[in-house]
């Protein structure tokens, strides 16, 4: 299967989620699943983007689904991948990869 580049989207916000004390922050988490996705699948184009959930910017959709996560009192960060959220609050690497395997990706 061959794989078409996929955007995950991380959303968070600079101060911790009420709900994930002990957790890292969601910068350290976007960093920390940047480098893990790039380690499993190098040389493979996943874009990685960052939104601030308190101050979005960049696309309707993102500002939109930002309002939502508040709205709806989500555990951040929240990982989205294709529109569909595979993490929140403690986001897991095999369940991201899953996602990833799914749209087409080969992990080394």
């Amino acid at each position: 299967m061959e794989s078409k580049p996929v955007e995950i989207v991380l959303y968070g916000a600079e101060q911790l989620c009420p709900s994930c004390v002990n957790l890292p922050s969601s910068k350290e988490t976007f960093e920390w699943l940047e480098a893990a996705v790039a380690r499993k699948f190098p040389g493979q184009a996943v874009k990685m983007t960052y939104v601030d959930i308190y101050q979005p910017a960049g696309v309707r959709e993102k500002i939109d689904f930002a309002q939502k996560v508040i709205d709806e009192e989500m555990f951040y960060p929240v990982v989205v991948i294709g529109g569909k959220i595979v993490g929140e609050g403690n986001p897991r690497l095999k369940t991201i990869f899953g996602e990833l395997e799914k749209h087409g990706y080969k992990a080394e």
